[in-house]
């Protein structure tokens, strides 16, 4: 057991900002002129078992929760995100065999995995993107395997490939999974081409794996015959906490350079940063971070704790993380305005236009924005059926930050939530709360966010009825769909507070309210369809938390991590 932690990684990796640092933002923009991949540091990090975080204890990995590996990810990923597809693809496939693989099939995807090696994910086609239920390939009576699969992760090198093909006719019934092992298979009938290059994360193996009768070995069967979509699908949703692990690395990295620059460059005299527009701007962005991180920490640890709900915590989670980090570059660009095109001199000469790009590939990575609304916006009227409510005290592994979350239970994650969503379901606790505390008394805007928040809430049960009406918007669902991710984000930012206020968040006093004001009034805004510049005065006491993390040389989340010493911070503390 390597034990590995953030702050060994950050060690391990060094000072990004050294010019001639190999696992450096120069090395990494490098990569990136030359469609390269991050080899030599997807190396690095599996000599020191980083890739063995995913891997649960039993098949030799060291997996201990999902918000530790959250962290642990964001430490490689702010300096180059592409380290996630060397190191980390094998998710996918790894969790679909926890939840259906025979023994035999586990045994021989850990040996790969703790390796080295690589278990690739086969799912979708081309023709039919995220229409799943429409995909062709196909094992014929013969026992081989026809068609192509598009966008494999690691497909080029990959030493097995799960596949999800179909043997049946319609239905989500129709399709089988196998895992094939290549090394022990002829090399006839299966052709591996790279796919269409990407805008960001570039260098990255995607592959299209065509598959011309390629012979299906006896044994490679993974589970019941029909039940392969409804794994993948489940197992999809440990990939979403991996993916907005990239999008916080991104965003942790494109602050820190917009403020590095801010700080340092002077107009009429005066730092940038002091003045008006770009303190707003910076402020909102802030802002926007802060309720990410809080809704990814969130979701990695509800995986433990509420495994039942997170069909829909993970998809709600997906498009909050990836939309405000998303909104957070584009501000952060506006603040660097024409040095943020610039692809040489500061800031981090091109490595914000790198993340530009890669942050726009993560957004999209394992199901675009609509498709991910999409995906559940059929259970809301189940999911705000208050009628239907969680035992009390359910949410205290989620959210209990100095307590271990319960086990990770593979086999408890589902299709569809059975029940309300707890997070929404104690809301009403959590607000009487905040409004109890005395110590909140003088915070007037936080108390008047957390009041907006439960209003929202308890309008959406009329919101989803109307949506439902046959003369409806037919974007209705899927806009509400939305509307309930930003509140439930919201509601995420007050559980955190909620269960913590004996802890320091954020680099702030424990109890202090100033972070949730500014994440609640960011995601409250987003959630009506308006523009959070409108009250971006309130959202400064979320730029000088992340200031004040950023002058610490610490990690910008809940519970900052120690980073790697930089010529700007080359002594630290303990």
């Amino acid at each position: 057991m390597s034990g590995l932690t953030p702050e060994a990684v950050e060690e391990l990796l060094g000072d990004p900002t050294d010019p001639d640092n190999p696992y450096g933002f120069a090395a990494a923009v490098a990569r990136d002129e030359d469609d390269a991949a991050p080899d030599e540091l997807c190396r690095k990090l599996v000599s020191a078992g980083f890739h063995l975080n995913y891997l649960p204890e039993g098949w030799g990995g060291e997996f201990r929760s999902f918000d530790r590996s959250l962290t642990l990810v964001r430490a490689a990923a702010r300096r180059d995100v592409n380290v996630m597809p060397g190191t980390m693809f094998g998710i996918i496939a790894a969790t679909c065999l926890q939840l259906h693989g025979s023994t035999a099939q586990r045994d021989r995807a850990a040996e790969i995995l703790t390796g080295g090696g690589t278990v690739a994910f086969a799912l979708t086609e081309a023709a039919h993107g995220s229409d799943i239920l429409a995909n062709e390939v196909r094992l014929a009576p013969d026992g081989t395997l026809h068609g192509e699969k598009w966008m494999v992760g690691n497909g080029m090198r990959c030493d097995a490939v799960y596949v999800v093909a179909r043997t049946g006719e319609r239905g989500p019934a129709a399709f089988t999974a196998f895992l094939l092992d290549l090394e022990r298979i002829p090399g006839d009938g299966l052709e591996r081409r790279p796919a269409a290059r990407t805008n960001g994360m570039r260098g990255i193996d995607t592959a299209r794996l065509r598959f011309t009768g390629l012979p299906v070995p006896e044994g490679a069967q993974v589970g019941r015959t029909g039940e392969g979509l409804e794994m993948a699908v489940r197992a999809q949703q440990a990939v979403r906490l991996m993916s907005m692990a990239g999008s916080l690395g991104c965003a942790d990295t494109a602050t820190r350079l917009t403020l590095d620059f801010a700080t340092g460059h002077r107009v009429a005299g005066a730092p940038l940063i002091s003045t008006a527009h770009a303190r707003r701007e910076l402020a909102v962005a802030s802002a926007a971070l802060l309720a990410a991180d809080a809704t990814a920490l969130a979701a990695a640890r509800g995986v433990h704790a509420v495994p039942g709900a997170f069909s829909v915590w993970a998809l709600a989670a997906k498009h909050v993380v990836a939309e405000a980090t998303e909104e957070l570059t584009r501000r952060c660009a506006g603040v660097l305005a024409t040095r943020s095109v610039l692809r040489e001199g500061p800031p981090g000469t091109g490595m914000f236009q790198k993340l530009q790009r890669d942050i726009a590939v993560v957004r999209v990575i394992d199901s675009g924005p609509h498709a991910n609304l999409r995906s559940y916006a059929g259970q809301l009227p189940s999911l705000l059926d208050g009628a239907r409510t969680s035992p009390p005290g359910t949410l205290r592994g989620a959210f209990r930050l100095d307590e271990e979350p319960p086990p990770y239970e593979p086999a408890g994650l589902g299709l569809v939530v059975r029940g309300a969503d707890p997070l929404l379901g104690e809301l009403g606790e959590a607000a009487r709360s905040f409004g109890a505390d005395p110590a909140t008394a003088a915070d007037l805007w936080t108390r008047s966010c957390v009041a907006w928040l439960v209003t929202a809430v308890e309008e959406l049960p009329a919101g989803a009825t109307a949506a439902r009406r046959r003369d409806a918007d037919p974007n209705a669902l899927a806009d509400l769909a939305e509307r309930y991710a930003w509140l439930h984000a919201a509601a995420a930012c007050l559980q955190l507070w909620h269960h913590n206020r004996h802890l320091s968040l954020y680099g702030t006093p424990p109890a202090s309210t100033g972070w949730l004001g500014a994440a609640l009034g960011y995601l409250l805004a987003r959630a009506d369809g308006t523009d959070p510049r409108r009250h971006g005065e309130e959202m400064h006491p979320a730029l000088d938390a992340v200031s004040a993390l950023r002058e610490a040389n610490r990690m910008l989340t809940a519970l900052p991590v120690r980073l790697a010493p930089t010529r700007s911070h080359p002594m630290e503390d303990s």
